[in-house]
């Protein structure tokens, strides 16, 4: 198949250099605003052509979540792989990130954490690992704008075995304080200004910390990046004045090809059953 072929949404690429081959996660479901079904995971070798799809993650029957399964992110941490993935929890309906894990890439993961290690009483997603430079695993999570009308991107220190917090989650910024995005327009909340954070993802470019999250424009999706002016995960946190994409596209990750080129991967549009994911040189965005 190629990529044109393959409704996902929340792309992310994990490169495996021994084996040569790329491995393609993402929301799978059909419709994922509903019942959840699991993960596919999809194989390449070429970033052209793709083989799949492969469960790689299906519910146990006493599992916490039925729907909205959201945005695997798959780590290889400490000889393991890992899987960071939202759900709605059953128990209070309320949206919360969660650790699975497995034996091989392709799975099967089972979940690891007890439930969401975001906030119980949070509406939170699109939690991503970061390992900080004295080696601490972080979670970066977005506080829902459902939930709080300007949304946030937090981060929360875990313990050393991904299994659950470790502290409190602190505040990296408001989506309002980026100056490319504009309130986001919903029925549900008439009269409310509600700016919207996404799909968080964090990198390194020539030392500096970036990190590339998604909002809206007029309420067209769209990729903004911000650079933490310490280095450092707490910040203080500041913007690019224009995104990086706004063709009705975001929730991006970056990652490097076996040739060594830095790519970014995002899905667009932000409609369903018509999202797919689209590559692009990650030079020419931040230039």
């Amino acid at each position: 198949m190629l990529l044109s072929e393959i409704q996902i949404r929340d792309p992310y690429i994990v490169t495996d250099r021994e084996a040569a081959t790329y491995y393609l996660f993402g929301s799978t479901d059909r419709d994922i605003w509903n019942e959840g079904t699991g993960f596919n995971a999809y194989v390449s070798t070429d970033l052209k052509h793709w083989e799949g799809p492969h469960a790689v993650f299906r519910p146990e029957a006493d599992f916490f979540a039925e729907k909205n399964f959201w945005a695997p992110e798959v780590y290889v941490y400490q000889g393991r792989y890992y899987m960071f993935a939202t759900f709605r929890r059953k128990d209070n309906q309320l949206l919360g990130t969660a650790i699975l894990d497995a034996d091989h890439i392709l799975g099967p993961y089972r979940l690891r954490s007890d439930g969401p290690v975001t906030p119980t009483d949070w509406s939170s997603l699109d939690g991503t690992l970061h390992v900080d430079k004295q080696q601490r695993p972080w979670m970066v999570f977005c506080r829902e704008w459902q939930q709080i009308g300007d949304g946030i991107i937090c981060a929360m220190p875990l313990d050393a075995d991904l299994t659950a917090a470790a502290g409190e989650p602190v505040t990296l910024f408001h989506a309002s304080a980026a100056p490319w995005t504009t309130p986001f327009s919903a029925e549900r909340y008439p009269g409310r200004d509600n700016y919207v954070t996404d799909g968080p993802f964090l990198f390194r470019n020539d030392g500096q910390l970036c990190m590339i999250w998604a909002s809206f424009i007029d309420n067209r999706y769209a990729l903004g990046l911000a650079i933490s002016e310490s280095g450092a995960l707490q910040g203080p946190w500041t913007h690019r004045d224009r995104p990086l994409y706004n063709s009705d596209g975001g929730h991006g990750m970056i990652f490097e090809t076996l040739e060594k080129e830095k790519m970014l991967a995002l899905h667009t549009p932000n409609r369903t059953p018509d999202e797919r994911t689209i590559l692009i040189p990650l030079v020419p965005c931040l230039e």
